[in-house]
């Protein structure tokens, strides 16, 4: 799916590959013209294209109706209580029928992997010093990765699945070729977050927590789960306050 933007130079429609960028952008606009006094808006019938998209920043957030790849579950306040998922962000990694997986972003740890003793990375010592995040109540290995360098190499390896644009995810048994990298210099270690254990529901499942209010789904750019915002027990509110202007 594609979006498409005004180009300057001849205000004709071009294509536009971040469809996400391109459905904030109506989202915003929307939001905008819902804002304004429709009595008082006047269109010109003879205008032969689109109007002009709102501006939105690098950093923003909406919400929508099914959940979707690259997608965020955002906890309400029906699940206080509820030790594991209460106020979390979950990123979606995977959104088709077989079962919705993913992961939490906002459970932090103070111990690195060496420390922890996980057996998530095979004793990679390229990794080891990195810090482990709690993911879900599965057990199982998972890291994203958002390349700083060669964004291409990391792209076309056929390991890794785009979750969204410039966000990268791998598996425990991608570590290996991960690893591999880093030694190669083709990424940094520290373009890299790991997760122990992750969250998986049944496509049924989760629609019916979704419509019984459980979960609030959320688009959103990916400066917001930006790696230095993974861990970060205050994106929740953050994302709320987002989904809010």
């Amino acid at each position: 799916m594609v979006g498409c933007h005004l180009n300057e130079d001849d205000n004709k429609p071009s294509f536009e590959s971040d469809w996400r960028s391109f459905r904030a952008k109506l989202v915003a606009n929307e939001k905008e013209s819902s804002s304004k006094d429709s009595s008082s808006a006047w269109v010109d019938p003879d205008l032969d294209h689109p109007p002009l998209l709102v501006t939105i920043g690098d950093k923003w957030a909406h919400t929508i109706h099914e959940p979707e790849k690259g997608c965020l579950l955002i906890a309400t306040k029906k699940l206080d209580g509820v030790h594991i998922f209460e106020r979390t962000v979950i990123l979606l990694l995977t959104a088709g029928p077989i079962g919705p997986s993913g992961i939490i972003l906002n459970r932090p740890s103070l111990m690195s992997i060496r420390e922890m003793r996980s057996t998530i990375l095979n004793d990679s010592v390229e990794f080891s010093d990195q810090s482990l995040y709690f993911g879900g109540p599965l057990e199982d290995g998972f890291f994203l990765v958002s390349p700083t360098n060669d964004e291409d190499s990391v792209k076309n390896s056929g390991v890794f699945e785009e979750v969204m644009k410039g966000v990268y995810y791998g598996t425990r048994e991608s570590v290996g070729r991960a690893s591999e990298m880093v030694m190669r210099n083709v990424v940094k270690a520290g373009d890299f977050r790991f997760f122990d254990g992750y969250c998986l529901w049944d496509k049924e499942q989760l629609d019916e927590e979704i419509k019984a209010g459980y979960w609030t789904v959320v688009a959103c750019s990916p400066s917001v789960i930006a790696l230095g915002c993974v861990g970060n027990v205050g994106l929740w509110k953050e994302i709320l306050e987002l989904i809010s202007q």
